[in-house]
């Protein structure tokens, strides 16, 4: 059978979306919205019949002074990545996004193909001669993900990078940090939490921290914890515009696409996460905390009543987002790593994004440039 592919409406895709256990948050249509400098265009995938089996998100980033794009799908497109004839589903999309100017196209197959556990994790931190979590063996692996990447060589996609040192790809993050919330009660995962975790989850009660739900007029005070978290943390952040549209695109779309947590103790706000929600599966996305008051715990009791409200609508799976593969103690991100650890969840490993250059000079002076950044 062969696919036939164009472009859908916002109403469409997010049917789609909604018909399905879940999908990448980046893969919403209200995703656009998100990237003003990209120009978003969701497209479909269609049986003989003229049901829709496929959809994605394409952004689209021009060069300057010529109209060329570099077409980029991320954490998409949702499609059956398992399908033994994959050219069938990404012919199509390649010859549509050649057809719109594209130079380079690059996406990321939402297929996990490693999993650590936690106490696999915790083993490695502790090992002095394990210095990356990608060279420790895997608890568990996944065959069809190997052969995915296999199919793509050989239809000519080339993976991109490999992540940084830090384990952070240029685009999103290959290693991630899952916790497991299907057929799971509450105090199961409770009693999943580390010892550390539990005695911080209860200090925080104990010290009269609140946590509660936000609106838009609250990302400013968001933002004034996640700036300082930026120049402790040593990244460059987002503009608070950057919150703002996300919080207007994703909740016109969805009320309850994206939530905003505040731990407050003593009136004053001590720690802020943004959390995201497409079908059974819940992000936290953006954290931000001060260096006052760390005594009551307050990333322990924001991150513990996420997961209780992601447990509560249903989620299969609460995501940390991107982690570390690092494991020097040098790094300071081996302290978030371990955070994450002490819920008993899992570190997993995506099959990575991957490039196909449809015009291989321009693609090859991006790669370039990105390598000069």
């Amino acid at each position: 059978m062969t696919f036939r592919l164009r472009t859908i409406g916002r109403d469409e895709h997010v049917a789609f979306i909604d018909s399905l256990p879940s999908a990448s948050h980046m893969q919403v249509p209200s995703w656009g919205g998100v990237k003003p400098d990209w120009r978003a265009e969701s497209l479909g995938w269609f049986d003989e019949a003229d049901r829709i089996v496929g959809a994605g998100l394409v952004l689209y980033r021009p060069l300057p002074r010529i109209k060329r794009y570099l077409a980029y799908v991320p954490e998409g497109p949702v499609i059956d990545w398992y399908d033994a004839d994959l050219g069938r589903w990404l012919q199509p999309l390649l010859a549509h996004l050649k057809s719109q100017g594209a130079f380079t196209v690059k996406l990321g197959p939402p297929v996990i193909a490693r999993r650590w556990d936690a106490a696999t994790v915790k083993d490695a931190i502790a090992d002095p001669r394990a210095h990356r979590l990608g060279e420790v063996a895997a608890t568990t692996e996944d065959p069809r993900a190997f052969a995915l990447m296999e199919q793509l060589r050989g239809m000519g996609w080339q993976q991109s990078g490999g992540g940084s040192e830090e384990g952070f790809a240029a685009g999103q993050p290959r290693y991630v940090f899952q916790l497991s919330l299907a057929d799971r009660s509450l105090e199961e995962i409770q009693r999943g939490l580390n010892q550390l975790w539990r005695r911080n989850v209860r200090k925080a009660e104990k010290a009269g921290v609140k946590v509660v739900q936000g609106g838009y007029d609250d990302l400013a005070t968001f933002y004034g914890l996640y700036a300082e978290t930026a120049a402790r943390d040593r990244f460059i952040p987002r503009p608070l515009e950057y919150f703002q549209r996300m919080w207007t695109a994703l909740t016109t779309e969805d009320p309850d696409r994206m939530r905003l947590y505040l731990a407050e103790h003593d009136g004053e706000v001590l720690a802020a996460a943004t959390m995201l929600t497409v079908g059974r599966h819940v992000w936290y996305s953006y954290g931000a905390s001060t260096s006052r008051k760390r005594e009551v715990q307050p990333n322990n009791a924001i991150q513990w009543q996420m997961i209780r409200d992601a447990h509560a609508l249903g989620a299969s799976v609460y995501d940390f987002r991107g982690t570390t593969d690092t494991l020097d103690e040098s790094n300071h991100l081996l302290g978030l790593l371990r955070f994450k650890v002490g819920t008993g969840g899992q570190a997993s490993e995506y099959v990575g994004e991957w490039d196909f250059p449809l015009n291989k000079l321009l693609h090859k002076a991006l790669d370039l440039y990105m390598a000069r950044r």
